[in-house]
């Protein structure tokens, strides 16, 4: 996962193949077609349903672009961010890049080809083993 700091972050957005998705907009719903990159946003830190939108846009809609988080993005769900389909997280401005950095190192289980699936890649390592 690609990280930002929040003073590296442009919030406009601009051009035709990026989009801005409001946290209540159902991915369903929102024309794909040429679009490159997705900004999902997080008001709050405890508001989570940007991890849903990016779920439903990877795994269901099988969008193949890039998924940002932006807005109210603390390191601790860094992890979940990536296992729920973000490429790449813009970092609130008081947190610390190497702090976000550790945070992710200290998962390297659930990267692809491990023992979970996630949005990317829905199967575990496991179960290559057992249909072997």
């Amino acid at each position: 996962m690609k990280l930002i700091a929040a003073n590296d972050h442009s919030a406009r957005v601009t051009g035709k193949n990026v989009i801005d998705m409001a946290n209540d907009a159902d991915p369903r719903e929102v024309s794909l077609a040429g679009i490159e990159r997705v900004h999902l946003s997080f008001p709050r830190f405890s508001d989570g349903r940007a991890f849903s939108q990016a779920f439903l846009l990877r795994r269901r809609l099988g969008f193949q672009g890039e998924i940002r988080a932006t807005g109210d993005v603390l390191v601790d769900q860094l992890p979940q961010m990536e296992r729920s389909g973000f490429d790449v997280a813009v970092l609130r401005a008081d947190q610390d890049l190497a702090v976000a950095r550790r945070v992710l190192a200290a998962y390297p289980g659930y990267g692809v080809g491990k023992y979970q699936g996630d949005a990317v890649d829905a199967h575990p390592h496991f179960v290559s083993a057992i249909s072997a």
